[in-house]
C-alpha cells in the first residue's frame, strides 16, 4: 500500500509537487541509525550528520506535506497505519540520504552555477508561458501564492542540482552489456500459463513423535545448521509517557501562547477553483471565434451551464472535464488570465478575453479566502501536544539526572534507588528485538549493542517513553548446543520426516495420467493452483521460492508433468499449458529503452551500497525525543 501511496503523491498539482520534490530526494528508504541514540547538537536538531543538520522545521514541513497529500488520496488514512508502514522513519531517512549525497558533492568540489539554477527554474512548466519563462515578477508571485520563500526554494533547487551531479559522478562507471539487458528483457516479458499441484506437510500425520535418539542423531548430522546469534542483556529504568501525563496539566494561557507563537501552523491558504472555455483561432477565422466567444458569454449570463458549454466548445486539455482546471493547474495560464481570475468573486464569469491567439472565458467556480483555524477548533489538539511535550521533557530531565548519578557510581540500580526509581531486567535480546510495553521499535536493544560492558547509555526515547539502560552481559554468537535449540531441532526433524512421507505419497499418485488436475487434487488431498501469466521470480501461492519452478516452467515441453520438486511446505509438480516467448526481433525494437531502465536500476543498487559505506563513516546522531515529538504532533492532526 505504501508503494501505491508514494506513486500517487506524484499526481499532486505541479506547484505543490515542486515543494515536495525539491526537499525530498527519494532514492531508497532503509531505517537505521548510527551514533548514540538520544544525543543532539542543539534543541532544534533532529539529526546531526557530520556538520549538517536536519532541523525540526524541515522534518515537520516534509512530513506534514506528505501526510496531507496522502490524506487527499486516501481519506481513511489514520496515524496507526502510517506508523505501521514506518512512513515517518522512511521520510527522515530520505532526508538523511539527501544530506549524505550533498556532503559527497561538496567534498568533491561540485557546485551549482547561477546558469544551471536558471535553467532548472525555467524547466518547470508552471514558470513557462508558450515555452518561455514568465519573468521574475510572475515567478515570485507564484512562489508567494504558495507561501514558499524564494531563497529557500532556490537553495533547494541548488541542492537538487548538486545531488544530480554527484549521482552522475558516482555511477558513471556503472554499465550494462547487451546480453545482460537481453536476459533481463526475457525475464520480464516471457510468460507461461501453468497449473501445479501442491502436497503440503500440514496434511501429513506421523504415526509417532521422533525419539530422543532420532533427535540427537539429526542434530549431529546437521550441527552446522544451528548457531545462536549474539544476545545482550541489561538493567533498565523506564518512564512511561502515559503515566507521567496523568500528573500534568496545561493552563489556558499556555495553550493561547502556543497558538499565537505557532499561528502559521493553523492557516489554510486562500484557494480559487477555476473553469475555462478556451477558443483558439487563426487570422482567417479570428472574427468568427471572437463572435462565438461573445455568444457563449451571453448564454452563460442567461444561465446556461458552464461545464456543458466547455465540453461542447472548449479546445484545451480540460474540455472533456467541463473546463475544470481545479485549484492549482490554472496558474499556468497567461498573466492576463491570472489577473482576471484574481478579481473574480465565487460564481462570476469574465468577459471574453482576447489573448491574441485564443479567446478565454473564465469562471471562479469556488473561492475560499485564507482561513486561520480558531483557537477553539484546535484547543484540544494543542492541549494534547503540550501535555505530550511536557511529559517527554519531564522524563528526559529525570533520565538525564539519573544518567549523571549512575555514571559516577557505574551502577544504574543503585542510582535508581537513590532517585526513587526501580530497575528491571531487559532479558537476553538480539539487536533490534522489541521489548513489550516498553519499546516496540527495538531502539533499546540497538542501544545495548552500542555499549561496552557495564557502560550506561544516554536516554533512549521510544514511542512509549524514555529509558536508561546499562549493559550487564554479553552472550556472544556461538555454535548451538542441542539443549539451546532442541525444540527447533525436533521441529526440523518432524518436517523432514513429513516431507519424506509426502514425497512417497506424491510419487505413488498417477497425476501424470490425469487429464483434469483440479479434479485429481480434490480426490487425493492436494492443493490445485493455476497461473495464467507467470513471469520468472513472480510470487505464486503456496510456493515461497520459485527458483526451481521457474527453471522447469521455462524448459519443460508443453503439457509434460514435472518431477516433484521441494517447496518450503512440502512438494509440488507442475505442467506448462502455454508459453509466450520473446525474440531478438522483439528486443531490438525496445533495446535502447530496456538498456536505460536496467542501467538506472544498477546505478541505484550501486549507489545504495556506496551510501551504506559512507553512512558508517559519518557521525550520524538522531534525537529520537524530538523525532517522536514532531511525528506525534503531525500525525495527531490527521484525525481532525
Amino acid at each position: 500500500m505504501l508503494k501505491t501511496m508514494r506513486k500517487n503523491v506524484k499526481s499532486l498539482a505541479p506547484v505543490l509537487w515542486i515543494v515536495i520534490a525539491t526537499f525530498v530526494i527519494a532514492i531508497f528508504a532503509v531505517w537505521g541509525g548510527a551514533g548514540r541514540l538520544g544525543e543532539s547538537r542543539r534543541e532544534n536538531t533532529i539529526v546531526q550528520i557530520g556538520k549538517a543538520d536536519i532541523s525540526v522545521e524541515d522534518y515537520f514541513n516534509v512530513l506534514r506535506q506528505r501526510v496531507e497529500a496522502m490524506k487527499k488520496e486516501y481519506p481513511d488514512l489514520n496515524p496507526a497505519l502510517l506508523r505501521q508502514l514506518n512512513l515517518p522513519q522512511q521520510i527522515l531517512e530520505q532526508m538523511v540520504q539527501q544530506q549524505l549525497l550533498l556532503h559527497l558533492a561538496r567534498k568533491k568540489g561540485l557546485k551549482a552555477t547561477d546558469s544551471e539554477l536558471q535553467e532548472k527554474i525555467m524547466s518547470f512548466p508552471v514558470f513557462q508561458r508558450d515555452g518561455k519563462f514568465v519573468g521574475f515578477e510572475e515567478y515570485k508571485r507564484i512562489l508567494d501564492w504558495n507561501h514558499i520563500p524564494i531563497q529557500k526554494f532556490e537553495d533547494s533547487l541548488r541542492d537538487d542540482i548538486l545531488i544530480n551531479k554527484i549521482y552522475q559522478l558516482l555511477t558513471a562507471g556503472v554499465a550494462v552489456t547487451e546480453d545482460e539487458v537481453w536476459e533481463n528483457y526475457r525475464n520480464q516479458n516471457e510468460t507461461v500459463k501453468l497449473e501445479y499441484l501442491v502436497a503440503s506437510t500440514d496434511k501429513i500425520e506421523l504415526s509417532a513423535s521422533p525419539t530422543e535418539d532420532e533427535i540427537n542423531n539429526f542434530f549431529e548430522k546437521n550441527k552446522d545448521r544451528y548457531r545462536v546469534a549474539e544476545r545482550r542483556e541489561g538493567q533498565m529504568v523506564f518512564l512511561k509517557t502515559d503515566d507521567l501525563k496523568k500528573e500534568i496539566s496545561v493552563s489556558d494561557s499556555e495553550i493561547e501562547k502556543y497558538y499565537k507563537d505557532n499561528i502559521s501552523q493553523f492557516k489554510e491558504p486562500a484557494k480559487i477553483k477555476v473553469s475555462r472555455i478556451y477558443l483558439t483561432y487563426t487570422e482567417a477565422d479570428k472574427q468568427q471565434v471572437l463572435d462565438l466567444g461573445k455568444n457563449i458569454h451571453s448564454r452563460l449570463t442567461s444561465g446556461e451551464d458552464f461545464a456543458r458549454l466547455a465540453t461542447q466548445y472548449s479546445k484545451d486539455d480540460k474540455a472533456a472535464a467541463g473546463g475544470d482546471w481545479g485549484y492549482y493547474d490554472w496558474q499556468s495560464f497567461t498573466p492576463e488570465e491570472i489577473k482576471a481570475i484574481n478579481q473574480l468573486e465565487a460564481g462570476q464569469v469574465t468577459e471574453p478575453l482576447d489573448l491574441g491567439y485564443a479567446v478565454s472565458i473564465l469562471k471562479a467556480t469556488e473561492k475560499m479566502p485564507e482561513v486561520t483555524r480558531s483557537l477553539a477548533e484546535v484547543k484540544a489538539m494543542i492541549q494534547n501536544s503540550l501535555i505530550e511535550q511536557k511529559a517527554r521533557n519531564q522524563a528526559s530531565d529525570r533520565m538525564e539526572k539519573l544518567a549523571r548519578v549512575a555514571r559516577k557510581t557505574r551502577n544504574l540500580e543503585q542510582a535508581a534507588r537513590r532517585e526513587g526509581l526501580t530497575t528491571q531486567p531487559t532479558g537476553l535480546l538480539k539487536k533490534g528485538d522489541p521489548i513489550a510495553q516498553v519499546d516496540s521499535s527495538g531502539f533499546l536493544s540497538q542501544a545495548l549493542f552500542e555499549l561496552k560492558e557495564k557502560e550506561i547509555s544516554s536516554p533512549v526515547f521510544t514511542y512509549e517513553g524514555v529509558a536508561l539502560v546499562q549493559l550487564t552481559g554479553i552472550n556472544p554468537e556461538h555454535p548451538a548446543s542441542l539443549d539451546e535449540v532442541k525444540d527447533q531441532v525436533k521441529s526440523d526433524l518432524i518436517g523432514e520426516l513429513k516431507k519424506e512421507k509426502l514425497k512417497e505419497k506424491l510419487a505413488s499418485l498417477k497425476y501424470a495420467q490425469a487429464v483434469n488436475w483440479e479434479d485429481f487434487a480434490k480426490s487425493n488431498g492436494l492443493e490445485y493452483k493455476r497461473a495464467e501469466t507467470h513471469k520468472r521470480g513472480q510470487y505464486l501461492s503456496l510456493i515461497d521460492d520459485t527458483t526451481e519452478l521457474d527453471r522447469l516452467a521455462f524448459s519443460l515441453p508443453l503439457n509434460q508433468p514435472s518431477e516433484p520438486f521441494e517447496t518450503s511446505g512440502g512438494y509440488a509438480v507442475l505442467r506448462v499449458l502455454e508459453r509466450k516467448e520473446v525474440t531478438r526481433e522483439d528486443f531490438a525494437k525496445v533495446k535502447d529503452q530496456e538498456m536505460a531502465t536496467l542501467l538506472n536500476q544498477n546505478r541505484e543498487m550501486f549507489l545504495y551500497s556506496y551510501l551504506q559505506k559512507v553512512r558508517q563513516d559519518m557521525k550520524i546522531k538522531v534525537n529520537y525525543n524530538l523525532f517522536n515529538r514532531v511525528t506525534d504532533d503531525v500525525l495527531g492532526r490527521l484525525g481532525e
